[in-house]
Formats: structure tokens, sequence, C-alpha cells
């Protein structure tokens, strides 16, 4: 009989540990999706409200740089660039400077441009993260236009801005209501990452977080040098 009881315990637990190994398909990794990257630039920064413009570029740099170590399908979407919005933010470029890459347009909702729907539903990933300014229009319009085709959106609501809060918090609510899931930048990072034994992109995430992750980034500073981490 104990025999049996204990057979059935160690049958029990590998289950149960099994299923506990069974990530849920609604969280991200580095394969399953793609990353959209839109109109961070100086002309359409220069009115956001509601977030600090400094913390708005680290949160920008920590998705750029999240997306590049874990090689993540990337499109970075500029509007008028030459003639009314400019550059986009020094954080993108870093990671992705071949600005012939970019696609540049004239539409203010990215899903109806034709080059740029090509290039985002061509990485042929049923996910699409999401962030850019403005949040009411440069987000909105390609969020639900890509919700309604069919595919599962993401929006990094920290690393998108507004004229005002209310114009982003209005914007990401309309998202949400449309099936849309909002994500923070560290959240995008870590979700990624998910596991600090896969040694071949923790330094790369450590160093990524020290530089663009604000109190997170310090305590890794200090621990690295206190604790000899």
């Amino acid at each position: 009989m104990k025999t049996i009881k204990l057979t059935f315990v160690l049958f029990l637990a590998i289950t149960l540990n099994a299923f506990a190994q069974k990530p849920s398909p609604e969280l991200l990794n580095p394969t399953n999706h793609s990353l959209l990257l839109i109109d961070h630039e100086g002309q359409m920064a220069f009115a956001v409200n509601g977030i600090d413009p400094i913390q708005l570029r680290n949160n920008v740099g920590l998705v750029a740089g999240t997306s590049k170590i874990f090689n993540v399908p990337t499109v970075v979407t500029t509007v008028a660039a030459e003639s009314f919005a400019g550059p986009v933010f020094p954080e993108i470029s870093e990671f992705y400077p071949n600005e012939s890459d970019y696609v540049d347009r004239t539409t203010m909702n990215t899903w109806e441009d034709v080059n740029a729907y090509k290039a985002i539903t061509g990485k042929n990933k049923k996910k699409i993260v999401m962030a850019g300014l403005w949040t009411s229009v440069c987000i909105v319009g390609p969020a639900m236009s890509a919700i309604n085709d069919g595919y599962e959106v993401y929006i990094i609501t920290d690393a998108s801005g507004d004229v005002s809060q209310e114009a982003h918090e209005m914007a990401v609510q309309r998202m949400i209501q449309a099936g849309a899931k909002p994500i923070t930048s560290m959240q995008y990072l870590l979700e990624l990452q998910r596991d600090w034994a896969r040694s071949e992109t923790y330094e790369a995430v450590n160093q990524l977080a020290m530089r663009f992750g604000g109190g997170y980034g310090l305590g890794l500073q200090y621990a690295r040098k206190m604790l000899k981490h």
C-alpha cells in the first residue's frame, strides 16, 4: 500500500511539474511576435505630455535594445521624416542605424500605407507589439486595424505618448476594449528573457537594464559591484 501511495505521489508531482513548465501562449517570447516602432521623431515628441521626455526616451531605448538582443523582427516607421517630423530618437537609430530600412509615409494610420503594411505583415507573426507617438492617432490606427485583420496586438504604453495624459489614457482604453493587450517596456524586456539561466542573453539584458532601467538598473549596478554578482 505504501508503495502504491508513494508511486501516486511521485506521479502527481511529475504531472504538476509538467503543467507548471508550460507557459501561457499569451506570453511573448523572442520568436512569436514582431515589433512595430511608429514615429518616435522629434516633431512628434515636442507636444507629448504626461510622460517625462527623458523617461520616454529611456523606455524607447529599452524596447529597441530588447528587440535587438533577442533578434525580434522589427519595423521602424516615420512620417514625413524629411519635410516635417525629423529623425527618429537616437535610442532607436543606435540599434537600427540603417535609415534606408525605415518605412516613411504620409498616412496617419501606418496600416493604410502599402509599404508599411507589407513590411509589417511580411514578418509573418500573428502577434504584433507596437509603440509610438502619438498614442491616439499613430497607435490606435494600426492597432485596431491589425486586430480587425486577426492579429494579436500588444501595446507598450510607456514607450508611447500623446498631447495630454487624458488623450493617451483614452486611446489605451479604446485599444484594450478592441482587444489589445497593454504592457510596459521593462515588462517587455523581462518577458523575453524569462529565465536568468539563459546565459546567451543574460549579460546583454543586464547591461541594457543598467543603462535604461532607471532605479532597477541602478540596483543591478549596485549588486554587481558590491556583491560581486
